[in-house]
This record gives structure tokens, C-alpha cells and sequence, in this order.
């Protein structure tokens, strides 16, 4: 199994607008989440082994963390004729399945993951009250195999520094995972 690091996008970039259809079709933007304190953007998808690694953990750090006023939201990118384990109908089944907390959204066109510098699943983008990235490092030390217990340690160090309106140190590790799945062609530089 092959790894991909995150790009580690720059910290400060402001987070990107998107429109998407969650699992049952409704669409949600950006803006849906402007109350936040903070907002976490997760790139995943339903085959990764290393997604289905920590999932029930990010479901309970979406639960902890949601009367703290943080908003999470999942994002799909995957090319689903490639990869049909992806599509949205299964994407609702693993929401359902796993008990996301969140908005689960299917990402057809791979703009928004572009417009993030997404590369991998799991790839975890925390933005502030400003909407200003602020973490874009990995879920914690855990990976399939690895028997490092599944914690969310990373992670949750940073949702709690944001929270608290404390700077997150810049010192960060990058998530690593399964390569989005680019539809022939929609690659972008950054996945060469």
C-alpha cells in the first residue's frame, strides 16, 4: 500500500469557498458554517484503510468537540468510476454505518480538493474563527499496523489550542494516507 503525505498547505490560507451535495442531497457551503468558533475540513473516503483506521475516533472527536463550537465536515473526492466503493450512495451507508456527526459531501468535480491542496485520506484542514488555516497536520501517530493506539492526539491539541484562542505551534506533521483518486487527467501539480 502505497502512502501520500499531505501538501501541508500554508498556514493562514483562507479556507476555500465550496457548494456540495451532502448524502442525501442537500447541498452545503462554506457559509452553513459561519456561526463555527472553528471549522475542521476532513478530505476522506470510504475504501481507505488508513480512513477506516481512526473513522470511529473522528466521529468521537466531532462529538467532543461540537458543543465547543467546532464544526467538522467530511469531504469525498475520489473518482467514483474508479473507485464505485466511493459513490455517494455509499458514502450515506458509511455515514450511517460509522455515525459521522457531520455533513458528508461528494466532491464530483475535485475542485474543492484542488482549491485545498487535499492529496491523501485522511487530509485534516483547521481553521480558526477567521476561517484562516491553522493546523493541516495528521489525526496523530497511529497507522494501520503500526499497534499505536488510535487517539486523536494531534489533532485535539490543536482544536483545543484554536478554541481557546491560543496559536497552534506551526511545527507539524503531515497526515499521510491513500492518494486521492484523480480522474484521468484532473491531476494536480502537487499529486506529480
Amino acid at each position: 500500500m502505497s502512502v501520500t503525505p499531505s501538501t501541508m498547505s500554508p498556514l493562514g490560507m483562507e479556507a476555500p469557498d465550496f457548494e456540495l451535495p451532502d448524502t442525501s442531497g442537500e447541498l452545503v457551503s462554506l457559509g452553513e458554517f459561519d456561526g463555527a468558533n472553528a471549522l475542521l475540513v476532513v478530505f476522506l473516503c470510504n475504501h481507505c484503510p488508513y480512513v477506516k483506521h481512526i473513522r470511529d475516533e473522528l466521529a468521537e472527536f466531532a462529538r467532543d468537540y461540537r458543543d465547543e463550537g467546532l464544526a467538522v465536515v467530511g469531504i469525498s473526492s475520489n473518482d467514483v468510476e474508479q473507485y464505485p466503493e466511493d459513490a455517494p450512495d455509499r458514502m450515506k451507508e458509511v455515514k450511517e454505518e460509522v455515525g459521522f456527526p457531520f455533513p458528508y459531501l461528494y466532491d464530483e468535480s475535485q475542485e474543492v480538493a484542488r482549491e485545498y491542496g487535499a492529496a491523501c485520506t485522511p487530509d485534516f484542514f483547521l481553521f480558526d474563527e477567521n476561517r484562516e488555516l491553522v493546523y493541516r497536520g495528521q489525526f496523530d501517530d497511529s497507522r494501520p499496523g503500526n499497534d499505536v493506539p488510535v487517539t486523536g492526539e494531534d489533532l485535539r491539541t490543536a482544536a483545543d489550542r484554536t478554541l481557546e484562542g491560543r496559536p497552534v505551534p506551526e511545527d507539524q506533521s503531515p497526515s499521510v494516507g491513500c492518494n486521492i483518486k484523480w480522474k484521468p487527467g484532473n491531476e494536480p501539480d502537487y499529486a506529480a
